[in-house]
């Protein structure tokens, strides 16, 4: 059977798993009011998948599509035309011819740089965390301590001091 092909763009971080039955009932509505033989008919199923799932070959006729995964399709049965749902959408209706291509790139280079400020951010996080553990671990370390040019050898405390208490009586 033809049928209308109705696209929905759900919201930044929806998936089609979100979709309220309203949502769903809408758009099989559409579906049903735009298809020459499904709008004539009752108990008419309407299938729906996600826009990646689609697959349209070059030899399929105008309008015929293909599924990668049927594990993916999914399908609501529409009882009847309910015009008032039908009305309701037509008086928002708009008529846009957009540049689909251009508006996917555009998405994908925004979820692309997305990814790359959380990589940054995450990446950055760890570098600050390994500088404040460097910086503690060299606070603990004993070789600031040990400093040589402060070292002194019993022939230099020999060469300057006569006896042993003369350097005990100076230390104090």
């Amino acid at each position: 059977m033809s049928s209308a092909h109705v696209y929905m763009r759900v919201k930044k971080g929806q998936t089609w798993d979100d979709l309220t039955e309203e949502e769903l009932e809408d758009c099989a509505q559409l579906v049903k009011a735009n298809s020459i033989q499904g709008n004539k008919e009752n108990n008419v199923w309407i299938v729906y998948t996600p826009w990646a799932n689609l697959k349209k070959l070059p030899r399929m006729e105008v309008g015929q599509v293909g599924y990668h995964d049927l594990k993916l399709v999914r399908r609501i049965k529409v009882e009847k035309r309910q015009n008032e749902i039908v009305n309701r959408l037509n008086k928002t209706k708009r008529e846009e011819y957009p540049d689909l291509a251009a508006e996917r790139e555009a998405y994908d280079s925004e979820v692309r740089e997305e990814k790359k400020r959380a990589f940054r951010e995450a990446e950055n996080a760890r570098l600050e965390e390994e500088r404040a553990r460097e910086a503690d671990r060299e606070a603990r370390d004993y070789k600031h301590i040990m400093d040589g040019d402060k070292m002194v050898t019993n022939k230099d405390i020999a060469a300057k001091y006569e006896s042993v208490s003369d350097y005990e009586d100076d230390f104090m």
